[in-house]
């Protein structure tokens, strides 16, 4: 890519709501950096219209299907062989919900956990490489993976990530937005594993790497696309009658409500504010930094987790050693 751009944003599922805004205040805040918008399509050149609107060019839009493995392995080949700078954040932002029955990936995995957890997860590791010394890794999670919370949804359950990844006969009855939930959790396991392995990194190795992870809950957005998958009628109101009374909505349900603007200059702080730098394994409420739910800090499901996941995505055990990270963990210069 162009030589004035030196280090790299890229965000997930930045086509349209929370990722669009993300990107838009991203490139206007970090001119001197190249922004991808990676997403399945780009129907309405969402990075031509923030180059146009900002005077810029350092928006750009790349292909990539988290659904499908293989997609993301060529995303990640043609990122080896490209001149992209190094990437400074990877925003892991895409999610779909599927109300209905239990929907599967090319590759068999459940959609909901296959798209926001398991595609993202082999994006890190296959771009790993990649990564600046003091790279951030922002993952979208949900205030709904919390039953604390008042949320209406279905309380997130975490017994394993095979029975997320391939759910029993028995799970595969639960509704949509209750796998939805769960992944959300994952999301946040995940993020606590990472943590872990990133600190163990900093005392164990003699290289020089300072990576950061964090959640982030962008609360609930009337008018993203997160209900594409839901009933006609559903849509009509997700997109056309609740963005209209969000402070309704806040002042009766919770404070928790935002427009996807409002919470894409939030991401945006995640993956590039300088008063966040280095902080590693929380997670956030907005702009406020708070505890998740009891269950996502469970040891034994982010262990479980983060096993599940080296061994699953692992072509073979050299790849699957790397994917736990054992390289950086041994490595000494």
């Amino acid at each position: 890519m162009a030589p004035q751009f030196h280090q790299t944003i890229l965000i997930t599922g930045a086509t349209s709501g929370l990722g669009y805004q993300c990107a838009l205040a991203v490139a206007r805040q970090c001119p001197e950096r190249q922004v991808i918008i990676a997403a399945r399509s780009d129907p309405n050149a969402c990075a031509a219209s923030i180059n146009r609107q900002l005077g810029q060019s350092n928006a750009a839009f790349r292909p990539l299907d988290l659904s499908s493995l293989a997609n993301i392995r060529q995303f990640s080949s043609e990122w080896d062989s490209s001149s992209f700078p190094p990437i400074q954040a990877l925003v892991m932002n895409a999610a779909l919900q599927f109300p209905g029955d239990v929907e599967y990936t090319v590759d068999g995995f459940e959609k909901t956990f296959g798209i926001s957890h398991i595609g993202h997860a082999l994006l890190f590791h296959l771009l790993r490489p990649h990564l600046v010394d003091t790279a951030r890794i922002v993952i979208v999670s949900s205030g709904t993976h919390d039953p604390a919370q008042t949320t209406g949804m279905p309380a997130a359950v975490y017994n394993s990530a095979e029975e997320l990844a391939h759910p029993t006969p028995e799970t595969s009855k639960n509704k949509g937005r209750q796998r939805y939930t769960s992944t959300k959790l994952a999301n946040v396991l995940y993020c606590y594993a990472l943590h872990e392995r990133f600190m163990a990194i900093t005392r164990e190795s003699d290289k020089k790497i300072r990576w950061a992870v964090s959640a982030f809950d962008p609360g609930l957005m009337p008018g993203t696309g997160l209900a594409r998958e839901a009933t006609a009628m559903s849509r009509f109101f997700w997109l056309h009658v609740l963005p209209v009374i969000l402070p309704v909505l806040r002042l009766f349900l919770t404070p928790n409500i935002h427009s996807p603007k409002d919470s894409g200059e939030t991401l945006a702080r995640l993956a590039v504010g300088e008063d966040v730098e280095g902080l590693s394994g929380v997670y956030y409420e907005g702009e406020r930094q708070i505890k998740s739910s009891a269950a996502s800090y469970e040891k034994s499901s982010q262990e479980d987790l983060w096993l599940w996941t080296a061994k699953t995505l692992g072509r073979d055990e050299a790849e699957r050693s790397r994917f736990a990270l054992q390289d950086l963990l041994q490595a000494r210069t």
